[in-house]
């Protein structure tokens, strides 16, 4: 409920950001950065199933509640420095009103340096799946949900058609987007997928239709779950077509009708909009647990997190399909969970062919595979990409609506080969540093190193010579020769006061190597032993420490060779590793090829090789760009006060 945060960003007219949010979010940003400012960053503690419900963005949100602090320490502080860090903004072909050219249309939705990002997100998040905690649950019954399909009968096909007309129009520019949009023809073609009485009331009863094939599963596995003594609950999902006072059809209405004329008495069924207290929402999940109550029909927000009637589920049914991955979540949490006395659960989906209701589906688990890459257990891959549609395109209408198998498989051929050529230009520029590792980089290392290491044993050969010659300490400072540490160190620390800083400055010698002092801006000096290369250390800011430290790193100087040996065989092993990846061809270039070849067949089957222009407005009509950032919240508010109420032409009552 906090995650609708707004984001704001220079990144106008892309989709997957929003910049609108509601005020309780921006309320709770500013008591978490309270809570932290007077803690010292402790305090705060989410509890979550559902961290990320819908699209990356949403981590960042986390983070600004939880990591504010750690991000500014990395440089980032607002939203358009994160997405540099994490994600891209990618560009799609979509087909264009003709179908015989493209337009291009922007969104942030492809997210890089994941792992990165996992590391510094589970400095305060523990994520804990399904496959770590092995919880005590029922399994799902034939290992999938159960895809019941429905035939859309000849009104339905009519109305597919006039979405065509209307979505034709409104690309031409020709409609006031106050009068007719995508976002209104996205909604419409939701309730059509459902039944199309909840756009016309005298529209005909489909014998085939989703809701009749609902009522005709909940009434089996009502026969199968109540035999022989045993109690059989089942939960119902819709969050279109809810019950209200002044709406001439409803969902809800009709199932319960449908399900007491298959023989299920009324007193069994309920609405979880009847409960309209605390009191009477708990008695009715004690009616459900016991068995009293054997179905209870609710949407999402009413019948999700916090309802606990698991007990006896052998079934839960979704009517329609939510917006969001983690409404599916939270509704099918319902019933495979702790404390349900069933060792399997089934669970139902409902798609009607030819409608909106597939597309839906296929977007909503395109949303959750791209989470579930993110919010696992296990090592997340580099880079990923979001899908953020929640409005149709024009092309997307007409594809379903037409059913023409070409138009669809053209644009799954063209989503096919911009990712190919995506994952071709990135082998690419890999190959490009790889050569550069083996041919330019590793050689100058690997002979930096072994000249440096050449120097070093000549160094030791002094240093050991040195050491017999002239074993007791003594050290020269500018002309004068100390042999007692105190007095040594003193006028060393001494010498160092006048050096100016941001030099490397010759203050005397030692044991025959040259001495010489570092000083630099962030107040941390440095002694230089110089022979034929130079060894490095710390200064101390006693005298005596100091001369410790300086026969310290002139009796280690060995301890260099160990380190430049294992440095040259490092550098060996990573060239010959980039040689080695070098060589290795792309591992998709047989796929490309092909689906290349394919794209040009579909082309010129579909005549699209003389198309007249590419439409190259790269976000759309304004209202089809503001739809994504609107749909899920205008979705939510038409479904709750019945509107959008349209006729055959489009125009609203």
């Amino acid at each position: 409920n906090f995650k609708n945060l707004a984001i704001f960003s220079k990144m106008n007219n892309v989709s997957g950001i929003s910049s609108s949010g509601a005020k309780k979010s921006t309320d709770m940003q500013l008591k978490c950065q309270y809570l932290s400012e007077i803690n010292d960053g402790r305090g705060i503690v989410f509890a979550t199933g559902t961290p990320i419900s819908n699209t990356m963005c949403e981590m960042y949100v986390m983070q600004l509640y939880l990591q504010k602090a750690a991000l500014e320490e990395m440089g980032i502080y607002h939203f358009d420095s994160w997405a540099a860090n994490f994600g891209e903004v990618t560009t799609a072909l979509e087909l264009t009103v003709e179908g015989s050219g493209f337009r291009f249309k922007s969104r942030f939705n492809k997210f890089t340096n994941l792992p990165e990002l996992m590391n510094i997100f589970r400095e305060v998040a523990d994520v804990q799946t399904a496959d770590m905690l092995d919880l005590d649950v029922p399994a799902l019954r034939g290992g999938k949900p159960i895809i019941v399909e429905s035939e859309p009968d000849w009104y339905v096909k009519q109305v597919m058609e006039d979405f065509v007309v209307r979505a034709e129009r409104i690309r031409g520019g020709g409609v006031d987007p106050s009068v007719d949009n995508f976002l209104k023809i996205t909604h419409e073609a939701r309730l059509l997928g459902t039944d199309a009485r909840l756009i016309d009331k005298d529209a005909p009863n489909n014998p085939d239709g989703k809701l009749n094939k609902v009522a005709e599963n909940v009434w089996k596995e009502y026969e199968k779950g109540n035999a022989n003594g045993h109690i059989g609950c089942q939960l119902i999902f819709s969050d279109i077509g809810t019950p209200g006072p002044d709406k001439d059809f409803t969902i809800y209405d009709y199932l319960k009708e449908t399900l007491i004329q298959y023989g299920i008495p009324a007193e069994e069924i309920a609405f979880i909009h009847d409960a309209k207290t605390d009191a009477q929402r708990d008695a009715l999940f004690k009616e459900m647990r016991t068995g009293k109550k054997k179905v209870l029909i609710g949407s999402t927000d009413k019948c999700g997190t916090g309802v606990n009637v698991q007990t006896h589920l052998v079934a839960m049914h979704h009517v329609d399909c939510p917006w969001k991955p983690s409404s599916i979540e939270q509704r099918e949490g319902r019933g495979i969970r702790q404390g349900n006395e069933n060792e399997e659960v089934a669970i139902y989906r409902y798609v009607t062919k030819g409608t909106f209701d597939a597309y839906n589906w296929s977007l909503v688990e395109n949303k959750q595979r791209f989470i579930s890459q993110v919010m696992t257990s296990k090592a997340v891959s580099r880079s990923c990409e979001d899908i953020d549609e929640a409005t149709l395109s024009y092309a997307e209408i007409k594809a379903v609506a037409t059913g023409n198998p070409l138009i669809k498989e053209k644009m799954e051929i063209d989503n096919d080969v911009q990712r190919l050529k995506l994952l071709k230009a990135s082998y690419d520029n890999q190959r490009y540093g790889l050569q550069d590792n083996f041919m330019i980089k590793y050689p100058k290392l690997i002979k930096t190193a072994t000249e440096k290491l050449a120097n070093v044993r000549e160094d030791v050969k002094a240093r050991d010579k040195e050491l017999i010659d002239n074993p007791e300490f003594a050290i020269t400072i500018g002309k004068a020769t100390y042999t007692e540490r105190v007095d040594g160190g003193t006028m060393m620390l001494e010498a160092i006061s006048k050096c100016k800083t941001g030099e490397t400055t010759a203050i005397g010698k030692f044991h025959g190597f040259e001495l010489l002092v570092e000083k630099n801006f962030l107040d941390i000096n440095y002694m230089v032993l110089r022979g034929k290369t130079e060894y490095k250390a710390e200064l101390s800011t006693s005298p005596v420490g100091s001369m410790v430290k300086l026969e310290n790193l002139f009796n280690g100087l060995h301890e260099n060779i160990d380190f430049l040996e294992k440095k040259i065989e490092q550098y060996q092993n990573d060239l010959e590793a980039s040689k080695s990846e070098y060589d290795k061809p792309f591992a998709y270039s047989m796929e490309l090829e092909e689906k290349l070849a394919r794209q040009c067949e579909l082309n010129a089957q579909l005549d699209l090789e003389n198309a007249k222009a590419v439409d190259a407005d790269l976000s759309g009509p304004e209202e089809e760009r503001e739809a994504d950032d609107r749909m899920e919240a205008a979705a939510i508010v038409a479904e709750d006060k019945g509107a959008y109420q349209a006729d055959r032409e489009g125009r609203t009552r």
